[in-house]
């Protein structure tokens, strides 16, 4: 179908939706802009959907979402073995979130599946959570994560509370395209609510998660000896964390909890910031001058779905510095299982599982406590299956997950990054550090001086449209083409093609045993390492770099950033 075709039908579709219709109107003699909204539908991928916000079928809007939640019925439904199957459903801060999750429990109703509903926003965790805890078989959470305001997404939870693994969310995609946008209805509110297809759900899953986060803290006895002194700042950047965090730290005994008041409410335009995001350093801009101002030692901040948690900490200097992903990490992982290891509590199977774009120096403190590392391609989801592999074979005991993109979990009532979890125990953390005289920047000094100076380092070249997809497929391509003998003048010793999924080394090459995804990794000489992966989730390529130096971090970073040039000079 042409794109002048797909253009007629979506006027037709949305003559009920004014904004929509409008918005098509606009472009109506714009080839560029209709050719962006109309040349493919909008990906279903291992994270659902996640676009911009608009008219098209190549956006976020009222139909393509309806069409989402009618794919997923339609899995549900092909399963005859459970007869009454039931969905949680969660949504955040962003534009039409909503109205996007109340159209998403509505069309499920409409296909006999029952909906629970939160009343209002709610951060991704506790969806995960509810899934388990309501014994729901699948769940959706409306959000777009840090993206900027202009995105929203339909994302979607198996029963275990994980991420839709890529087998059925080809099966979820292979349903949608059976479907047009007409057929995907929703069924009348209040008949829903009659035949008790629909059920709000109520503050009996927000106290059980929160007693179950409370639950994972590993030195609670003394946060609630000193937890009262230790001053922090928090913003929640107008998402959902605002209550659970406040709350959960509140109730471990950390009340001296100051929000930043501009960041504190739901704001869809995230007004105060560029992007939403607490990977960038811009995002605690308000945040720092008034933990300045009322003597915090601790920042912290969460993204709108509460899924990821930054933060910062003084320096000797007194100045605040943010802490990278694989850092907070680090200090996290270390405190964990310090404190397991002295109350006797450390298990011989215990297990820690991180990316495989995450920081190396995980490693070598796993191997210093006794605990196997395991590692996963980039996506939450892959942590949860591991957690479930776990369960179901009783190999190991889970104690921590983690990827550098700022995502945490020590627990496995959730199976997603919980920056809720992980907030508390950065605060446990550093009450730790209180009670020992030194700051929670002193305690990953002594990290580094024990174990050497670990840094990671990425670039993002964001190639939008179809014009930019064509060009992230040829940098992939030309990085698979032919392997260098060395990269930044550290040799090459292994090359990973997730993709086709083999392992070169020494000439030989052999199967890996990790599930297909558009990723090459090359393994350097003296633990070093580079990797390229597309965004499953933006227009993006992302180059990650990693490298140690036993001396200092001066040392680490001058390395890290010469390799990282070198390796972008790869794919030019």
């Amino acid at each position: 179908m042409a794109f002048e075709q797909y253009y007629q039908q979506w006027v037709n579709l949305t003559r009920e939706e004014e904004d929509l219709a409008l918005e098509l109107q606009a472009v109506k003699t714009d080839k560029k802009a209709l050719e962006d909204r109309f040349y493919q539908d909008l990906a279903f991928g291992t994270g659902g959907m996640r676009g911009i916000i608009g008219a098209g079928r190549n956006r976020i809007n009222i139909f393509t979402i309806r069409r989402a939640a009618a794919g997923l019925a339609d899995l549900l439904n092909s399963d005859p073995t459970k007869p009454r199957k039931s969905v949680a459903i969660g949504f955040d801060s962003r534009k039409f979130s909503g109205r996007f999750a109340r159209e998403t429990a509505l069309v499920l109703a409409a296909r006999g599946i029952k909906a629970y509903l939160f009343d209002s926003l709610r951060p991704v965790p506790l969806l995960s959570f509810a899934v388990r805890h309501l014994q729901a078989d699948a769940g959706v959470v409306i959000t777009a994560s840090h993206n900027p305001p202009e995105y929203n997404g339909f994302k979607v939870y198996d029963w275990d509370g994980g991420q839709l693994p890529p087998d059925k969310a080809e099966q979820v995609t292979a349903f949608i395209r059976k479907l047009t946008f007409e057929e995907a209805l929703p069924m009348p509110e209040k008949e829903a609510l009659e035949q008790g297809l629909l059920e709000i759900i109520g503050p009996e899953v927000d106290d059980a998660y929160t007693a179950m986060v409370l639950k994972l803290m590993v030195r609670p006895e003394l946060v609630r000896q000193v937890g009262a002194d230790l001053k922090i700042v928090y913003t929640p950047l107008h998402g959902s964390g605002n209550l659970p965090v406040r709350r959960t730290l509140k109730e471990a005994g950390i009340s001296n909890v100051t929000v930043v008041k501009e960041q504190e409410l739901p704001d869809p335009n995230f007004s105060t910031v560029k992007s939403p995001n607490p990977e960038d350093p811009a995002a605690f801009t308000l945040a720092i001058p008034l933990a300045e101002a009322v003597g915090a030692t601790v920042i912290m901040g969460t993204d709108p779905d509460c899924d990821r948690l930054g933060v910062c900490v003084k320096n000797p200097e007194g100045h605040f510095i943010t802490l990278n992903g694989n850092q907070i990490a680090s200090i996290l992982l270390h405190h964990i299982l310090s404190a397991r290891k002295q109350d006797g509590s450390l298990p011989a199977n215990g297990a820690v599982i991180m990316s495989i774009v995450s920081t190396n120096l995980a490693r070598a403190i796993c191997e210093d406590y006794g605990v196997t590392l395991f590692e996963v391609l980039t996506g939450f989801k892959f942590v949860g299956e591991k957690i479930l592999e776990f369960e179901k074979t009783g190999s190991h005991s889970f104690l921590f997950g983690f990827e550098e993109s700022y995502g945490y979990l020590s627990g496995t009532d959730v199976r997603d990054k919980d920056a809720v979890n992980a907030a508390l125990l950065v605060a446990e953390a550093a009450c730790v550090c209180m009670h020992e005289g030194i700051t929670l920047y002193e305690r990953l000094q002594q990290i580094y001086q024990k174990y050497g100076y670990y840094i990671e380092t990425t670039w993002s070249g964001t190639y939008p449209g179809k014009e930019g997809a064509d060009k992230i497929l040829s940098i992939m391509g030309t990085l698979r083409g032919s392997a260098p003998d060395s990269i930044g003048g550290l040799k090459v010793l292994a090359v990973r093609d997730y993709l086709a999924r083999t392992v070169t080394k020494d000439g030989q090459t052999t199967a890996l045993t990790f599930p297909s995804s558009d990723v090459v990794y090359f393994d350097l000489e003296g633990g070093a390492w580079a990797c390229a992966r597309p965004s499953g989730t933006e227009p993006k390529i992302k180059f990650y770099v990693g490298i140690s130096h036993p001396d200092s971090m001066e040392a680490a970073e001058d390395a890290a950033k010469n390799l990282l040039e070198a390796f972008k000079g790869m794919a030019e």
